[in-house]
């Protein structure tokens, strides 16, 4: 056990000096002070501290040597304070979808980083049999290729919505291959259909190499286990130097335009990233298992 004292904690856009007290990694209690505690202290208060990112990358499966994948987790991820990955695999044909998620996992044993795993499907694999093999293999999302207005209404929503229960993987808009023109009254279908449906989804696509907002990671079941600071957590934070404006900034502001203050980045306990240095420890990441998609009750 250690107590890390003074922390600038960012939460909700305001910053508030607290102390953690921390017990296997985990994050047992969170006070204003633990003075009467004979534990070794960490002094974090020349710094602001904020949780850890999860970041949004489609191309991961289209790595194929450790060398170019140790290039990406090092410069997309650890040098940004990411320290938890989420990726989709290619599903044409349902039975596909095992075979191909088990070889990404055996790609990214090597990983330093957690990962998650979706799917990216074309609509006409949107039927009971595909999504109740998705719910077997616990896939947190589910991306789906959107062609045009005519193949949403074709799918038999209600029994899709049946399927899906209890575990409800969101399905998430993908709109590559949609002319410029229409994308706009495409996803304005979409979102009618999912709303009127009453379906777990999200109503537009995902940014890469963004920050996901916490409504985000509360759909596809990983808030907050991750990207979050607060009691029973785990340990994984990142420590910006202090800047003036500090009181008005957020996550998305420190990664975006404050990348050069991050000194710290700390991933369940081990130190990922001190000051320029990055350190690469091959397997620390872990497949990230959700339990149940949306099942943490957000007041945003």
């Amino acid at each position: 056990m250690y107590i890390i004292e003074n922390a600038n904690l960012l939460k909700d856009k305001q910053i508030k000096t607290c102390s953690l007290l921390i017990s296997n990694n985990r994050i047992e209690k969170i006070d204003s002070h633990f003075k009467h505690y004979r534990l070794i202290k960490m002094n974090a208060n020349p710094y602001i501290m904020a949780p850890t990112y999860v970041l949004f990358n489609s191309n991961i499966p289209q790595i194929r040597t450790f060398q170019e994948l140790k290039k990406c987790l090092r410069e997309d991820f650890l040098l940004k304070g990411c320290t938890t990955l989420f990726t989709y695999v290619n599903v044409s044909y349902e039975n596909e979808l095992s075979t191909k998620i088990s070889a990404l996992k055996t790609a990214l044993l090597s990983s330093p980083i957690d990962y998650l795993i979706g799917v990216r499907i074309p609509v006409r694999l949107i039927t009971q049999s595909f999504i109740r093999k998705c719910k077997k293999e616990k896939v947190p999302a589910i991306f789906v290729d959107l062609q045009s207005h005519e193949e949403l209404e074709q799918i038999p929503w209600g029994w899709i919505k049946e399927a899906m229960f209890p575990f409800n993987s969101p399905l998430i808009p993908i709109i590559s291959s949609v002319h410029k023109k229409e994308v706009k009254s495409v996803l304005s279908k979409w979102k009618g259909i999912m709303k009127r449906e009453n379906l777990p989804a999200l109503y537009d696509e995902i940014e890469e190499n963004s920050p996901l907002a916490v409504s985000v990671l509360n759909k596809i079941g990983v808030y907050p286990q991750k990207a979050s600071l607060m009691c029973g957590t785990e340990v994984s934070y990142n420590l910006y130097t202090k800047i003036n404006e500090s009181q008005n900034v957020d996550d998305v502001n420190l990664f975006l335009y404050h990348c050069d203050r991050l000194v710290v980045t700390v991933h369940k306990g081990d130190v990922l990233r001190a000051g320029g240095e990055v350190i690469f420890k091959p397997g620390n990441g872990e497949h990230v298992r959700v339990r149940l998609p949306s099942y943490f009750s957000l007041s945003i």
